[in-house]
């Protein structure tokens, strides 16, 4: 098949993409721009998880909720690829195959329907965000917005993964979101964005960064 082709192709499925979230979406047409995969994965909200349709194109991640499957979305959400970082998460017993998206703007994670489905996800992105900073002067953020890892996601602590217990009781690290044991989170430090004077508990890989 030739690059015309191919081009032709890539400018309608991003243009199928572009109205099914009809007059509420942003253009996604784009000179370049690439759709490379799409799917359904389960988005943790606020009150319950949630299925919702994902765009990965080769500069950005488009997601959005199901209204009729394959034909009708609506709230349009963008995430920019040069801000994502991607943390993989242990499974528990109420969810499984799930990773946290973190952009400076927004953080949340999601879970997809097989391993296999989930690591395929990772490496795309991945992929993507490699190939995007190497033609670009990019750099990924360093500001990432925090949210807090619901304690039902995990039985075990997500530093050293021993089990929490009544003696061994889970936190939260203030900087990361992420479940931890007291001795994974005895530091403390300051976070300017919470409390520009009181210290916060915080894990250890996030102590060293915060120094």
């Amino acid at each position: 098949m030739d690059l015309a082709t191919l081009d032709k192709r890539n400018t309608k499925r991003i243009k199928a993409v572009q109205n099914s979230f009809g007059a509420s979406g942003s253009r996604l047409s784009k000179p370049g721009r690439v759709l490379l995969t799409q799917g359904r994965l389960v988005k943790q909200c606020r009150r319950r998880p949630q299925p919702k349709v994902f765009f990965l194109f080769s500069d950005m991640l488009v997601y959005g909720s199901i209204v009729i499957t394959g034909r009708w979305h609506e709230k349009q959400r963008i995430l920019p690829l040069e801000d994502i970082l991607l943390e993989d998460l242990e499974d528990s017993d109420l969810m499984r195959n799930q990773w946290l998206i973190r952009t400076p703007v927004k953080s949340f994670f999601v879970s997809a329907p097989s391993l296999e489905e989930k690591q395929t996800w990772i490496a795309n992105i991945e992929n993507c965000q490699a190939s995007l900073l190497q033609g670009a002067p990019l750099q990924p953020s360093t500001g990432l917005a925090v949210t807090w890892i619901p304690d039902r996601v995990s039985e075990r602590c997500m530093r050293c993964f021993k089990k929490f217990s009544k003696t061994q009781r889970q936190h939260h690290c203030r900087k990361c979101g992420f479940l931890v044991c007291n001795s994974c989170s005895k530091h403390r430090g300051l976070i300017l964005h919470i409390d520009p004077t009181e210290k916060q508990r915080l894990c250890k890989p996030c102590k060293h960064l915060n120094e």
